[in-house]
């Protein structure tokens, strides 16, 4: 069951994806199906391991500093190591080679959101998985003693 959820969460993932770039660009390449698919996954994997309490304004962070992480590998073999030029930042204000940059990295941490609450939806609808609390800090420290 866990293989079909994931190979569930990175279709979806890489079909969103793929989707975003047309909507954006008018156009996408079929490694973007895989890049996005591994970013979802991941993100789900990040929100689903509650490291900070279920805190969507604490998971974004991660969330977007790991889809840019995957963008500058999967750019640096895509587009430098198999020179296929699927898209080039080098025009845009601080980028890395070309692959990553700011702006859009900013844009992956507005983007985390709503990925953080598709992939909580996504577990109840199809896997009937519990929804969790959708809290945006995490909840206060320890309980107050009687």
């Amino acid at each position: 069951m866990r293989a079909l959820k994931g190979l569930t969460v990175f279709s979806f993932g890489g079909l969103a994806y793929g989707l975003l770039e047309i909507i954006w660009r008018g156009q996408t390449h079929i490694s973007m199906f895989f890049v996005g698919g591994l970013c979802f996954l991941l993100i789900t994997l990040i929100d689903g391991a509650e490291l900070f309490g279920g805190a969507i304004l604490l998971e974004a962070p991660v969330c977007a500093f790991t889809v840019t992480a995957i963008e500058l590998v999967s750019g640096l073999i895509v587009n430098v190591g198999m020179d296929l030029s699927v898209w080039d930042y080098s025009s845009l204000p601080l980028n890395l080679w070309g692959q990553i940059c700011l702006p859009f990295s900013a844009m992956w941490l507005a983007l985390s959101v709503p990925a953080i609450f598709a992939g909580r939806i996504l577990g109840r609808v199809v896997f009937c998985e519990p929804l969790p609390d959708f809290r945006l800090l995490p909840p206060s420290g320890v309980p107050a003693e009687r």
